[in-house]
């Protein structure tokens, strides 16, 4: 049998669709392969556990393949994550209970196909952005054993970037999602606040968590976010998508970036970054350096400040039994019950002050990039100034969830020692898609291995496919790229997708009357294929842009060339009756330079 160490999410679909009934032989021989000693877990499935997932999966496969998309998948799911009938310890033995059910996010997973081969290590708590801080063990580094992995989701980054699962879950509060993935040459979603329901999840801050997503690609990792995401009513915090974020990225995207970016004397940090910023302006990224000082002060609140108490009220009692904690996890934990009411509303005011500065400073942008960590250290190092050093890997990700962004931790150009480096690309909550979209263009361009498998990045998608939130719009004039009605898309976060034509069996006419010259199209089997563009716009916007729309014109049903149906301009007929015919001219462009107009 072939190993099924290293595979994507597309390659695991592609060994089922071969043979879906090979489900059993594959995943029973591929937990037989896992290190039982393996310290980036904590737990790992029995065989009659995988049993109890995968037997009610397959005659459902094979009666509708569709409804099972990550159908006999193995993931992972970092140990403060429930798992029904298995144990929960959030790394401290003395907390372990047995849980009686799935947390929501791990159900829904399950119920798309997906198998959990096992729970991982991590910070306890979830409290460290090391992996060091647990009685299972530090988690080194999948490139370098001298070095941190990264935490506290550092079990689930580890196995994730050695290919041993497809995807794993981890949790987010000030980086965990992300600082290992850029220490280990992987993929980290942090997604908006509210989108992966919270329910089952050991608590760190119930304001600032979030379940987050590790993978190999970009794709992997929103395809499994979105299976994962949505509305819980059960869960006081879930939030339901306003569907008003764009789609992606522009092909050209303005980014900003922190002007005079803190290292803390890493060389080889500082230079890896440049080397970034090389590739993404060779990517047709335009660079903006922006103050990073209220990013900063913000970032300093989450440990220095009154926020640190809600560590604390998580961790409820455990906090009077210190023996039986990591003593750097007590030491922090404890520190948030010297804060008083008081502190802690003074501390919500300078949040809600310094988000609104961050939030207008990125409206002018398309994102923020930033490195995923300033530096990193060894082991060893840690264990000098466990605390200090810790602070300096939440330069760049501890404002994320406290100034409600969504991020997307990718693989970056490695340092000079041969570790690597990450950069995150941090937006306005709700933009995880428009984030993912770049990050499979930025994948594909530096075309780095994934993780630490050796097997090369994946050509096989581009993009993403049609999105659910958005309305794919065929505009046909005045709205093209450039005329004088555009910006009624792009005002509303719409996005360019492509230039294709119609089905053969349309007319185009010129409507020469109002201001603004603009084109009527009619169906007709006698017609021909007429250039249009194509668009994304958000959901929420697209009855604003309708209710912009004067007569005689409207929005219909246009069949493209290749048979796809978008929504599109139409006309009434009767307005048709006085207009200029152009249908020869093969399109709105066409016809205005045969007039010598633009």
């Amino acid at each position: 049998m072939t190993s099924t160490f290293g595979l994507t999410l597309h390659a695991w679909q592609q060994r089922y669709q071969q043979a879906p009934q090979q489900i059993t032989s594959l995943l029973s021989a591929h937990l037989a392969a896992l290190d039982t000693h393996d310290n980036a877990w904590i737990y790992l499935a029995t065989p009659e556990q995988l049993a109890a997932q995968i037997e009610p999966l397959l005659a459902h496969y094979q009666r509708d393949p569709g409804s099972l998309p990550l159908f006999g998948v193995p993931f992972a799911v970092k140990d403060n994550i429930d798992v029904a009938g298995w144990p929960t310890s959030a790394a401290c033995p003395a907390f372990t209970y047995t849980a009686s059910e799935d947390a929501v996010a791990v159900a829904r997973l399950k119920a798309a196909g997906a198998i959990v081969i096992g729970k991982t290590n991590l910070d306890q708590f979830a409290t460290g952005l090391v992996g060091t801080r647990s009685p299972f063990g530090a988690v080194s580094n999948t490139f370098d054993a001298d070095y941190v992995s990264g935490g506290s989701s550092s079990g689930s980054a580890s196995v994730l970037a050695r290919g041993l699962v497809a995807f794993s879950l981890g949790t987010d509060t000030a980086g965990s999602g992300r600082v290992p993935a850029g220490f280990n040459n992987i993929v980290g979603l942090k997604p908006t606040k509210g989108w992966f329901s919270a329910r089952g999840v050991v608590p760190a801050c119930r304001l600032n968590d979030t379940i987050s997503v590790f993978a190999l690609t970009a794709e992997d990792a929103f395809s499994v976010a979105s299976v994962m995401g949505g509305y819980d009513a059960g869960d006081a915090y879930s939030r339901i998508n306003p569907r008003t974020a764009p789609a992606s990225l522009p092909v050209h995207p303005h980014f900003a970036v922190p002007l005079n970016p803190e290292f803390f004397d890493d060389a080889a940090a500082e230079a890896a970054w440049d080397q970034a910023l090389e590739a993404l302006q060779a990517g047709g990224v335009t660079l903006h350096p922006v103050d990073f000082t209220p990013f900063r002060k913000l970032a300093e609140q989450l440990y220095y400040g009154a926020w640190v108490a809600e560590r604390t009220a998580a961790v409820g009692g455990m906090l009077d039994r210190p023996a039986e904690m990591d003593p750097v996890v007590h030491e922090i934990i404890a520190s948030g019950l010297k804060y008083s009411a008081v502190d802690a509303y003074k501390a919500e005011y300078l949040r809600a002050e310094l988000t609104r500065q961050i939030q207008q400073t990125l409206a002018q942008f398309d994102a923020l990039v930033v490195p995923t960590s300033p530096t990193i250290h060894t082991l060893e190092e840690m264990k000098q100034e466990p605390i200090h050093f810790n602070s300096q890997f939440g330069t760049y990700t501890n404002f994320t969830n406290l100034a409600d962004l969504a991020a997307l931790a990718l693989p970056a150009p490695f340092r000079n020692d041969d570790l690597p480096a990450g950069i995150t690309l941090i937006a306005p909550a709700w933009h995880d898609r428009a984030l993912a979209e770049f990050g499979i263009r930025w994948q594909q361009q530096l075309a780095l291995p994934l993780g630490a498998t050796g097997q090369p990045c994946p050509a096989w998608r581009t993009s993403l496919p049609a999105s659910a939130d958005h309305v794919r719009l065929a505009v046909v004039g005045a709205h093209l790229t450039g005329m004088p009605l555009n910006f009624q898309l792009t005002d509303r976060h719409a996005v360019w997708v492509e230039e294709t034509k119609t089905a053969p069996h349309y007319r185009l006419f010129a409507l020469l009357e109002g201001a603004i010259k603009k084109p009527g199209l009619m169906r007709d089997e006698q017609g021909a294929a007429i250039t249009v563009e194509l668009w994304d716009i958000p959901l929420a916007r697209f009855g604003e842009f309708v209710a912009e729309i004067p007569a005689p014109l409207g929005i219909g049903s246009l069949t493209l060339a290749d048979g796809r149906v978008v929504k599109g301009f139409i006309c009434e007929g009767a307005a048709l009756n006085n207009a200029l015919e152009i249908t020869e001219t093969g399109g709105w462009r066409n016809w205005l330079a045969s007039q010598g107009s633009h």
